[in-house]
């Protein structure tokens, strides 16, 4: 009698393979910020688990992210590591590890590599970060760019402002697009423009496109989360679709929990020891 095959575990998911997936199967991206939620993702299939700076929001409560620091993105990124076995795991830079200087953005992006365990990193910007992507990938640190509505630039942007309306923006827009690609990143988040800048931008780029509020025509999409479980009920962008309602559960389950211990029906016989 033959021992049935053990399953074959699922490949890594790596930067080859996801470059590979250009113009062809679309590419699964979402945030995570712990082992729990990463693990969850990694088993249901998503490809890339993004720990981005959009912590410092739905994690920490900040208006924007930028007070997040790279400690912070070190500490998440570590324990999404343990829980990402077969998911690319990319790590966002945050505001201000990498715009003073390149030095400045070698050595963030190595932390988040070497201390954290990401695989790759992203970073916001076109044109004016070019030079440090070419670094990067020649130090065989993988990058990931992000065009369009750019968070850390918000104050520039008089707030989360859809972009690339302009002929100007729009140029610029496919400029920093094709500047990163060129200098040698992967993928590409490209948030909150048009549906048909986000098309032309991913047939005119060979990297990944992965969209964010740009539409269904880019190689992939990614969502926050928070966003997708429905974490904060009261926060639902026009780009976002809601697959869960994990925030009024969540707290009607609290809330039976409270009643419970005050009426002493918490815990039972069975859940206590003699």
């Amino acid at each position: 009698m033959s021992t049935p095959a053990k399953p074959t575990a699922a490949p890594k998911v790596t930067v080859p393979a996801l470059r590979a997936r250009k113009g062809g199967d679309k590419v699964v991206a979402l945030t995570a910020y712990d082992v729990v939620f990463a693990r969850l993702a990694d088993q249901a299939g998503v490809d890339v688990v993004l720990v981005g700076d959009s912590l410092g929001m739905v994690v920490q409560g900040q208006a924007s992210t930028l007070p997040v620091t790279v400690d912070d993105v070190v500490y998440h990124t570590r324990a999404v590591a343990r829980g990402a076995a077969r998911a690319h795991l990319c790590a966002d830079m945050p505001f201000m590890s990498y715009q003073a200087s390149v030095e400045d953005g070698m050595r963030a992006a190595g932390r988040l590599v070497k201390d954290a365990g990401a695989e790759s990193v992203k970073l916001e910007g076109g044109v004016e970060i070019a030079e440090l992507i070419r670094r990067l990938t020649r130090a065989g640190i993988p990058v990931m760019g992000h065009v369009g509505l750019t968070p850390q630039s918000l104050h520039k942007f008089g707030g989360f402002k859809i972009q690339g309306r302009t002929d100007e923006q729009r140029a610029a827009i496919l400029e920093d697009a094709r500047a990163v690609a060129e200098a040698g990143a992967f993928a590409l988040v490209i948030e909150g423009v048009p549906r048909a800048l986000a098309a032309d931008i991913t047939r005119a780029v060979s990297a990944v496109t992965i969209g964010i509020g740009a539409g269904p025509d880019c190689d992939g999409q990614v969502m926050v989360m928070h966003d997708l479980l429905g974490l904060e009920p009261a926060w639902k962008p026009r780009f976002v679709r809601r697959y869960a309602e994990m925030g009024a559960a969540a707290g009607q389950a609290f809330a039976a929990y409270a009643d419970d211990v005050r009426a002493g029906r918490f815990p039972s016989k069975d859940e206590s020891w003699d």
